[in-house]
């Protein structure tokens, strides 16, 4: 894990605070679940979503520059390596975004139970 996080770059430490922040809130909301998370969970996890993206086209962008300049006869092996390097902010990013709708689902569930507007499926 460690050295998907490095290989990442420095993409990976904002997509990491983004969507730490994220975890903690859809923790408080599925323990508590009030409608006042709501706006934070999805900002965040926008948030979130954006700085692995942002972090991939940059690593994108580094490749390509190094591409054209010292590494360019290396061949296209060097294209596979740096691509899947700067992917590893994308997964981190949807790792993180789907870890916090999976809480959020849990606060949700729990809202609707003690609002009694959970409708359970019936024998057809």
């Amino acid at each position: 894990m460690k050295d998907a996080f490095i290989a990442g770059g420095w993409g990976m430490y904002p997509t990491l605070l983004a969507g730490l922040a994220l975890i903690a809130t859809c923790v408080q909301y599925a323990r508590r679940p009030e409608p006042r998370y709501v706006p934070l969970m999805l900002s965040l996890g926008l948030c979130t979503l954006i700085a692995g993206t942002l972090g991939f086209a940059t690593g994108i962008m580094s490749l390509l520059r190094a591409y054209a300049g010292p590494l360019s006869e290396e061949g296209p092996r060097v294209l596979f390596v740096g691509t899947f390097e700067a992917l590893h902010n994308v997964a981190l990013a949807l790792l993180l975004a789907m870890s916090g709708g999976l809480l959020a689902s849990v606060g949700a569930w729990r809202l609707s139970r003690r609002m009694g507007n959970f409708v359970t499926p019936t024998a057809g």
